[in-house]
């Protein structure tokens, strides 16, 4: 049976078959989640393996190895950066969560860590982004009743964990 939890954990340290990297379209290293992505897998063959990709574009996602992260995969996915809501933001956020989803089911993952894709340095506010987040997850687990996943959010910040609890029990 898929599930949707929300930990303090690093997501580097998440015991999952994939985890996603809340990637820049370039797929370069990056600050925040990113940075520690490549730092812990090997960021030699991170960007390596990212290089050979090229490209990601907003709302979408790739998959490259996990190199020396616990995970065997990382699924990078690029969210928004959020302006003000009305540039397509939400529909462009679910579509990274959809599309990393997708991704996993193609590649038989049936565990999954996220951070709180655009949350960061993109600046998408906590609430939204947990609300596009829990949607997009659920709306995934309706539409494939048959795929069992379990779907991680790995927060290190007691606040956003305790808006991301708030928010699936209120969804829920």
């Amino acid at each position: 049976m898929s599930s949707i939890s929300i930990r303090k954990i690093s997501i580097t340290k998440l015991s999952a078959d994939a985890v996603v990297n809340a990637a820049n379209s370039s797929l370069l290293q990056g600050g925040g989640v990113c940075g520690y992505i490549f730092s812990d897998a090997g960021e030699e063959q991170m960007r390596s393996a990212c290089n050979s990709i090229g490209h990601c574009d907003v709302g979408s996602a790739v998959i490259t190895p996990g190199f020396n992260l616990p995970a065997k995969y990382v699924i990078h996915a690029v969210g928004p950066q959020y302006i003000d809501g009305s540039h397509n933001e939400p529909k462009l956020l679910y579509s990274a969560y959809k599309q990393s989803l997708l991704l996993a089911m193609e590649n038989g993952i049936h565990s999954i860590g996220f951070p709180l894709i655009s949350a960061g340095i993109f600046g998408y506010p906590v609430e939204k982004a947990w609300r596009k987040a829990i949607q997009a997850c659920r709306d995934f687990i309706g539409h494939n009743p048959d795929y069992d996943i379990d779907i991680i959010f790995a927060v290190l910040d007691d606040k956003i964990k305790a808006i991301g609890e708030g928010t699936l029990k209120v969804t829920t």
